[in-house]
Parts: structure tokens; sequence; C-alpha cells
């Protein structure tokens, strides 16, 4: 089988045409593929809340949006969040988890602890994938409920999934 990232973009059901990211090891693959892509349309961002509003900005001119980070990321944009929330907007958000298995920075540990509690209360459903399989199948899940239902969901993709960082 394909890796996860691979399968997803090549059958891209979900009719992604933009990604806005902050580089991170853990997307390093999906980054690449989707910017190989001739047909979709990449931001690097310098913080996580611009991806929010710019996803929101592309849902508006017509385009579907999936905006990437880590979960220390999520801590940087908490109140950019209402934004699709509170007008219904779909938002897709893919997250690679920090804090967690196998994890040696100190400092991702807190945040990497109150991601989800910390989307859930500003109203984002949150989704979470541990193995290959559950990746492919909860995102294209994830993707069917941000653009058919106008839904704000983010799919956290476990540490253990990604492995050990490596410095």
């Amino acid at each position: 089988m394909k890796k996860p990232a691979q399968f997803w973009v090549k059958n891209n059901t979900a009719g992604i045409r933009h990604m806005s990211y902050v580089p991170d090891a853990g997307h390093s693959t999906l980054i690449r593929l989707f910017g190989d892509d001739p047909q979709v349309v990449a931001n690097v961002l310098t913080t996580e809340e611009e991806g929010v509003a710019i996803a929101c900005g592309a849902w508006l001119g017509g385009m579907r949006s999936v905006v990437l980070m880590q979960s220390s990321g999520v801590g940087n944009c908490i109140n950019m969040l209402s934004l699709p929330v509170q007008a219904r907007m779909p938002l897709l958000l893919l997250v690679t988890m920090r804090g967690e298995w196998e994890e040696f920075n100190p400092w991702q540990v807190p945040m990497g602890r109150a991601t989800q509690a910390a989307l859930e209360a500003i109203g984002v459903t949150v989704l979470r994938a541990e193995t290959g399989a559950d990746l492919v199948e909860t995102v294209a899940q994830a993707a069917g409920m941000a653009f058919d239902g106008d839904q704000q969901i983010a799919v956290l993709i476990g540490q253990r999934l990604l492995g050990k960082k490596k410095w």
C-alpha cells in the first residue's frame, strides 16, 4: 500500500485546490505532494492563524482548502478559529501531534495535552488517526464533513504514527 499522504493526494476526491502550512517534518510528504500538483495553490505561513483566514478566503473564492500545522500551532490560532465557526464556513485542519509518543522536547507536552480540548471548546469537531489506514479513512471522512456539511473539522495525527522526531 502507498503511504497515506500519497494515496490521499493521488485520490483527491475532496477536491482540495489550496493548501496552507507552516513547515513541519510530520507533514513533509503531504506538503511535497501538494506542492508538486500544478492544480493546487500552496501558501507557506508565518503563523498558523493566517492559514485559517486564508482557508476562509479560499472558500469564499470557490476553492477547497486544507491547513496543515503541528499541535503547538493550534494554540496560536484559537481566536482566529471563531471566524469559520461563527460564519459556518467549512474548515479542514490536519494537525500533527507533538508532546506524545517518544517526545523529546518538554515544551511540546502542554499544548499536546490541550490540543483536542482547546479545539472542541471553540466548536471544532476533532477526529483522530493513529495508523496509516486510519489516516486515509479519517481524512476522507473529515473532508466530507467539512465541505459537504459546512463544518470545522480537525484531524489529529498521532505522534506514534509519525514516529520519533530526529534532530
